[in-house]
């Protein structure tokens, strides 16, 4: 009998060590054949963002993310997830979000990481305020098109 997929979920302020979570997620695992890792980071795309600031409801949040882990399990022979996706203000170059899919082939991790990181970018809920170098208040960051259209691909 197979051994039951290892889900991880968490929202932290703190950073996460990809490495480690890797290896916490297939441990004596020696059945998962592919790993796939997405790591998304703080990006300032015009040097004048100091920080992102992302907030969240607590339990909603993991809620949410549980939700779409398990709509992946449904549609790939998952292995283990971790999610975790960071909270607080962080600084451009900085981790804000890991997913790791688990399978025995590769294809089913690609796309079970593909289609949790489509939703985390355009549906789950966090909202997110820029914070500039100059001191100006930042705006709340509004879903872009394209986010939206990625996720587009897994409904329907």
């Amino acid at each position: 009998m197979p051994a039951s997929p290892k889900i991880h979920i968490a929202i932290q302020q703190e950073d996460f060590d990809v490495a480690a979570q890797v290896a916490a997620l297939t441990q004596g695992r020696t059945d998962i054949g592919a790993v796939v890792t997405f790591t998304g980071l703080c990006r300032d795309e015009a040097g004048t963002l100091s920080a992102l600031e992302l907030e969240h409801y607590p339990g909603m949040a993991e809620a949410e993310i549980a939700r779409v882990v398990q709509d992946a399990q449904t549609r790939w022979p998952l292995m283990g997830v971790t999610a975790i996706h960071r909270y607080g203000k962080i600084a451009p170059g900085e981790q804000i979000v890991l997913v790791i899919a688990t399978s025995s082939h590769r294809v089913a991790a690609f796309e079970a990481a593909e289609f949790l990181m489509d939703y985390l970018k355009s549906r789950a809920p966090f909202w997110k305020k820029d914070h500039r170098k100059d001191g100006a208040q930042g705006q709340w960051v509004d879903a872009r098109e394209e986010d939206e259209k990625a996720l587009g691909r897994w409904e329907g």
